[in-house]
């Protein structure tokens, strides 16, 4: 029986073995390459199509997003209403996400009805066909969007910190604009879908409790498509920041709310100070109980939430504040941000700091870790960003063995005013 008068053990999370369940791999006929983690309690799963095909390869703006969210608007034989129907009929969830550097088709299902519901996504990726009446609504819809969203102050400001960082020319620093999706064309839809999803790269990831004739299935319905039979097309892109470091924009002349960006370069994944980088962030401004959160928000009360956080791209990263506050405080804010840089630079974090965040990351990590479907995203992250089987735990040792005077040395290497933009938009 528990003894109810003794207070149990307390143990840091950093003192848990953490591990993360290996990934079971298969190659359909025609190379695509499937990985599965088969868990959970329920008979669901989720399938994941992951194509090489974001607005990294496009070359016409907007293309690559147009054609990834209209692929399942109509088929050689059926309707998007047919489509929707379809999934909806079994209970059934079927999304598609365009991104930097992929594109994705993702399903949530029964495990029961994945038989069903293959041949349909199947039909997608090869049959799709981009009405004219769908796009003219997706382009009129997105206008309207757009339109309504240049009025808030944070989603300009999100829009325009990109481009000082990287070039409007660049896929990470464009934005979306009325006369780019005045500009797409059905044809170039059709192109492009013909490119980099009939004939594209994909790799296929798949999680839950997962049939015993997962391999067959598959290989049935994706085995025979003409896909993976080149390598991945190999496209670079020139960064061009900005030369100006500040900027003030107004954007609502009645605006009473200003968001406030501050951005810096920093190196993706592969780079041996990312991992610890992590731990100075969360400690920066990376949890509730962060520096930037107790001054600015606790202490001064100029915002309701300030984070930091390292932007979530392939090829490049970067390194930013984000926040809104009122208007009259923003430059007060951004002053704080600086001062708590400099704390970082000059003062010590104490063990005890250092011990609590080191135990957030590592319990933030114990929960990705519950479920099939966190499991194969952790996977699919390691695996599209090329950082081999032994990253997790290589992560894992990181945050546990970073010491203070590490910390110190990061943040007199990242955390200098002079290599951050700074924006304000009212």
């Amino acid at each position: 029986m528990l003894d109810r008068r003794t207070a149990p053990l307390i143990k840091d999370a950093i003192e848990y073995t953490l591990e993360l369940k290996p990934y079971t791999k298969y190659i359909l006929n025609n190379g695509i390459n499937v990985y599965s983690v088969d868990a959970g309690a329920e008979e669901v799963l989720q399938l994941e199509l992951v194509f090489k095909a974001g607005n990294w390869y496009e070359n016409q703006h907007l293309l690559a997003a147009a054609t990834n969210h209209l692929l399942k608007n109509g088929t050689t034989h059926k309707t998007a209403f047919d489509i929707n129907g379809h999934f909806e009929y079994y209970g059934a969830y079927l999304n598609r996400n365009c991104y930097n550097e992929t594109a994705t088709i993702s399903l949530h299902s029964l495990t029961k009805h994945l038989p069903h519901l293959l041949p349909v996504m199947r039909e997608i990726i090869c049959e799709s066909v981009f009405p004219q009446q769908e796009l003219d609504i997706y382009k009129q819809n997105s206008k309207q969007r757009l339109e309504v969203n240049l009025k808030k102050c944070d989603f300009v400001s999100n829009r325009l910190i990109d481009e000082y960082l990287f070039g409007f020319d660049h896929p990470y620093g464009r934005y979306s604009s009325a006369a780019a999706y005045d500009a797409l064309q059905r044809e170039q839809l059709l192109q492009f879908y013909d490119a980099y999803y009939v004939n594209g790269h994909c790799d296929l990831f798949i999680a839950g409790r997962l049939p015993s004739n997962l391999f067959e299935l598959l290989n049935e319905h994706f085995g025979n498509l003409p896909l993976n039979r080149n390598d991945a097309v190999k496209i670079t892109h020139a960064i061009q920041p900005a030369v100006q470091k500040k900027y003030r924009v107004a954007n609502d002349s009645r605006g009473v709310q200003g968001a406030i960006r501050i951005a810096g370069h920093f190196p993706n994944r592969h780079h041996p100070d990312f991992i610890r980088a992590q731990v100075l962030n969360v400690l920066f401004g990376g949890y509730f109980g962060s520096r930037l959160m107790s001054n600015i928000r606790e202490e001064k009360g100029y915002t309701y939430g300030i984070h930091s956080y390292m932007q979530n791209h392939i090829h490049e990263s970067a390194w930013m504040i984000s926040t809104e506050a009122g208007a009259e405080v923003c430059e007060a804010a951004i002053t704080e941000v600086y001062k708590e840089m400099e704390r970082l630079r000059t003062e010590a974090v104490s063990d005890e700091e250092l011990l609590l965040v080191k135990n957030y990351l590592i319990g933030t990590i114990l929960g990705d870790l519950d479920g099939p479907f966190h499991i194969i995203g952790r996977w699919k992250n390691i695996i599209l960003n090329e950082l081999g089987d032994s990253y997790f735990n290589d992560s894992v040792q990181g945050i546990k063995k970073v010491s203070v005077k590490e910390i110190q040395e990061l943040a007199n290497k990242y955390l200098l005013p002079e290599k951050f933009y700074e924006l304000v938009v009212v």
